[in-house]
Protein backbone atom coordinates (compact mmCIF):
# COMPACT_ATOMS: atom_id res chain seq x y z
CA UNK A 1 0.00 0.00 0.00
CA UNK A 2 0.98 3.60 -0.66
CA UNK A 3 2.28 5.81 2.05
CA UNK A 4 0.15 8.34 3.78
CA UNK A 5 1.88 11.73 4.54
CA UNK A 6 0.74 14.14 6.59
CA UNK A 7 1.44 18.04 6.27
CA UNK A 8 1.48 20.10 9.62
CA UNK A 9 1.82 23.96 9.98
CA UNK A 10 5.11 24.20 11.34
CA UNK A 11 7.94 25.98 9.24
CA UNK A 12 9.56 24.04 6.07
CA UNK A 13 12.80 25.73 4.48
CA UNK A 14 14.24 23.17 3.15
CA UNK A 15 11.40 21.98 0.30
CA UNK A 16 14.04 20.78 -2.17
CA UNK A 17 15.50 17.95 -0.16
CA UNK A 18 12.00 17.43 1.76
CA UNK A 19 10.25 17.16 -1.96
CA UNK A 20 13.11 13.67 -3.11
CA UNK A 21 11.76 12.08 -0.30
CA UNK A 22 8.20 12.03 -1.96
CA UNK A 23 6.48 9.37 -4.16
CA UNK A 24 4.45 9.25 -6.98
CA UNK A 25 2.04 7.15 -5.00
CA UNK A 26 1.72 9.10 -1.54
CA UNK A 27 -1.06 9.88 -0.06
CA UNK A 28 -1.25 13.50 1.21
CA UNK A 29 -3.27 14.26 4.74
CA UNK A 30 -2.88 18.61 4.50
CA UNK A 31 -3.83 19.72 8.28
CA UNK A 32 -5.14 23.35 8.77
CA UNK A 33 -2.09 26.00 8.06
CA UNK A 34 -0.36 23.03 6.38
CA UNK A 35 -2.01 23.89 3.37
CA UNK A 36 0.33 26.78 3.12
CA UNK A 37 3.00 24.33 1.76
CA UNK A 38 1.03 23.16 -1.11
CA UNK A 39 2.65 24.97 -3.56
CA UNK A 40 6.21 24.84 -2.90
CA UNK A 41 6.07 20.74 -2.20
CA UNK A 42 3.83 20.96 -5.74
CA UNK A 43 1.21 18.61 -4.77
CA UNK A 44 -2.23 18.06 -4.21
CA UNK A 45 -4.26 17.04 -0.94
CA UNK A 46 -5.64 13.86 -1.01
CA UNK A 47 -7.54 14.71 2.60
CA UNK A 48 -7.43 18.34 4.17
CA UNK A 49 -8.44 18.10 8.22
CA UNK A 50 -8.55 21.25 10.44
CA UNK A 51 -10.56 23.49 12.88
CA UNK A 52 -9.50 26.42 10.00
CA UNK A 53 -8.54 28.47 13.45
CA UNK A 54 -5.15 29.21 11.76
CA UNK A 55 -5.58 29.02 7.88
CA UNK A 56 -8.93 29.94 5.78
CA UNK A 57 -10.59 27.15 4.41
CA UNK A 58 -9.87 26.34 1.02
CA UNK A 59 -12.24 26.58 -2.30
CA UNK A 60 -10.88 23.45 -3.75
CA UNK A 61 -12.60 20.20 -5.02
CA UNK A 62 -10.93 17.83 -2.20
CA UNK A 63 -12.33 16.02 0.65
CA UNK A 64 -12.28 17.83 4.00
CA UNK A 65 -13.03 17.36 7.36
CA UNK A 66 -13.97 20.02 9.42
CA UNK A 67 -13.42 19.69 13.24
CA UNK A 68 -14.56 21.27 16.21
CA UNK A 69 -12.10 24.16 17.82
CA UNK A 70 -12.33 22.12 21.13
CA UNK A 71 -10.92 18.66 20.96
CA UNK A 72 -8.89 16.28 22.86
CA UNK A 73 -6.63 15.99 18.99
CA UNK A 74 -4.62 18.32 17.57
CA UNK A 75 -5.42 18.76 14.23
CA UNK A 76 -2.13 16.77 12.93
CA UNK A 77 -2.83 13.87 15.30
CA UNK A 78 -6.09 13.69 14.07
CA UNK A 79 -5.04 13.39 10.27
CA UNK A 80 -2.61 10.33 11.04
CA UNK A 81 -5.60 8.84 12.82
CA UNK A 82 -7.90 9.42 9.67
CA UNK A 83 -4.61 8.44 7.91
CA UNK A 84 -4.94 4.48 10.47
CA UNK A 85 -8.38 4.07 9.63
CA UNK A 86 -7.79 4.60 5.51
CA UNK A 87 -5.65 1.31 6.16
CA UNK A 88 -1.88 3.35 5.69
CA UNK A 89 0.82 1.56 7.74
CA UNK A 90 3.47 3.66 6.79
CA UNK A 91 3.32 7.63 7.39
CA UNK A 92 6.02 10.55 6.52
CA UNK A 93 5.29 13.70 9.03
CA UNK A 94 6.25 16.57 7.29
CA UNK A 95 6.01 20.45 8.92
CA UNK A 96 5.75 18.53 12.25
CA UNK A 97 8.80 20.50 14.03
CA UNK A 98 9.21 23.64 14.69
CA UNK A 99 8.92 27.00 16.99
CA UNK A 100 6.37 25.61 18.93
CA UNK A 101 8.12 23.00 21.27
CA UNK A 102 4.72 22.42 22.97
CA UNK A 103 3.61 21.52 19.64
CA UNK A 104 6.85 19.84 18.01
CA UNK A 105 7.09 17.34 21.19
CA UNK A 106 3.53 16.54 20.81
CA UNK A 107 3.87 15.40 17.29
CA UNK A 108 7.00 13.59 18.03
CA UNK A 109 5.33 11.53 20.35
CA UNK A 110 2.99 10.73 17.48
CA UNK A 111 5.48 8.55 16.59
CA UNK A 112 4.79 6.74 19.55
CA UNK A 113 1.15 6.22 19.20
CA UNK A 114 2.48 4.45 15.48
CA UNK A 115 4.71 2.39 16.99
CA UNK A 116 2.91 1.10 19.63
CA UNK A 117 0.00 -0.36 16.49
CA UNK A 118 2.50 -1.78 14.58
CA UNK A 119 3.04 1.27 11.84
CA UNK A 120 6.22 2.87 10.78
CA UNK A 121 6.05 6.45 11.32
CA UNK A 122 9.05 9.46 10.19
CA UNK A 123 9.18 12.96 10.51
CA UNK A 124 11.34 14.63 8.22
CA UNK A 125 12.33 18.85 9.58
CA UNK A 126 14.97 21.32 8.06
CA UNK A 127 17.88 19.56 10.21
CA UNK A 128 17.18 16.10 10.57
CA UNK A 129 14.93 12.68 10.16
CA UNK A 130 13.46 11.11 13.46
CA UNK A 131 12.15 7.63 13.93
CA UNK A 132 11.55 5.34 16.51
CA UNK A 133 14.30 2.10 17.14
CA UNK A 134 13.47 -0.84 19.40
CA UNK A 135 15.15 -4.28 18.60
CA UNK A 136 14.89 -4.03 14.75
CA UNK A 137 18.07 -3.22 14.11
CA UNK A 138 18.16 0.55 12.61
CA UNK A 139 20.86 1.18 9.54
CA UNK A 140 22.28 4.95 9.87
CA UNK A 141 24.29 5.72 7.11
CA UNK A 142 27.26 7.75 6.93
CA UNK A 143 25.86 10.35 4.76
CA UNK A 144 23.86 11.96 7.63
CA UNK A 145 26.41 14.29 9.70
CA UNK A 146 25.08 13.32 13.56
CA UNK A 147 22.76 11.00 15.29
CA UNK A 148 21.11 11.00 18.53
CA UNK A 149 19.16 8.63 20.63
CA UNK A 150 17.02 9.97 22.91
CA UNK A 151 15.27 8.05 25.89
CA UNK A 152 11.75 9.29 25.56
CA UNK A 153 9.58 6.40 26.87
CA UNK A 154 11.52 5.05 30.06
CA UNK A 155 15.14 3.87 30.26
CA UNK A 156 15.97 1.98 27.21
CA UNK A 157 18.26 -1.11 27.85
CA UNK A 158 20.54 -3.36 25.92
CA UNK A 159 21.50 -0.76 23.77
CA UNK A 160 23.99 -1.55 21.31
CA UNK A 161 25.45 0.91 18.53
CA UNK A 162 27.97 -0.37 16.48
CA UNK A 163 30.11 1.06 13.26
CA UNK A 164 30.28 4.93 15.11
CA UNK A 165 32.51 7.00 16.90
CA UNK A 166 30.91 6.27 20.26
CA UNK A 167 30.03 2.23 20.05
CA UNK A 168 27.72 1.05 23.03
CA UNK A 169 27.28 -3.04 24.20
CA UNK A 170 24.57 -3.96 26.05
CA UNK A 171 23.71 -0.14 27.77
CA UNK A 172 21.21 1.97 29.45
CA UNK A 173 19.97 5.59 28.77
CA UNK A 174 17.74 6.46 30.77
CA UNK A 175 15.64 9.51 30.33
CA UNK A 176 17.32 11.67 33.46
CA UNK A 177 20.78 11.22 31.37
CA UNK A 178 20.53 11.52 27.84
CA UNK A 179 24.39 10.66 26.83
CA UNK A 180 23.32 9.44 23.45
CA UNK A 181 23.52 12.77 21.97
CA UNK A 182 25.61 13.85 18.64
CA UNK A 183 26.99 10.57 17.34
CA UNK A 184 29.10 10.21 14.25
CA UNK A 185 28.53 7.50 11.66
CA UNK A 186 32.12 5.99 10.78
CA UNK A 187 32.78 6.56 6.98
CA UNK A 188 31.90 4.34 4.70
CA UNK A 189 29.85 2.41 7.05
CA UNK A 190 26.35 2.10 8.61
CA UNK A 191 25.82 2.46 11.89
CA UNK A 192 23.41 -0.21 13.20
CA UNK A 193 21.59 0.69 16.40
CA UNK A 194 19.48 -1.74 18.31
CA UNK A 195 17.53 -2.18 21.56
CA UNK A 196 16.41 -5.44 23.46
CA UNK A 197 14.29 -3.29 26.16
CA UNK A 198 12.87 -0.25 25.84
CA UNK A 199 12.98 2.65 22.49
CA UNK A 200 14.80 5.34 21.47
CA UNK A 201 14.15 8.27 19.18
CA UNK A 202 16.53 8.07 16.64
CA UNK A 203 17.55 11.80 15.46
CA UNK A 204 19.01 11.72 12.07
CA UNK A 205 21.17 14.68 11.42
CA UNK A 206 21.90 16.17 7.68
Amino acid sequence: MSRCVVVGGAGINNYDRVKKMLREDDYYIFCDSGLRHIEALGVMPSLIVGDFDSYEKPDINVQTIVLPTVKDDTDTVYGVKEGIKRGYDEFLLLGCVGARLDHSLGNVYILMMLYEKGLKGVIVDDYSVMELVGDEILEIPDSFSYFSLIAINGAARAVTIENAKYNLTNAEIKPSYQYGVSNEVIKGENARVSVKDGILLAIKVF
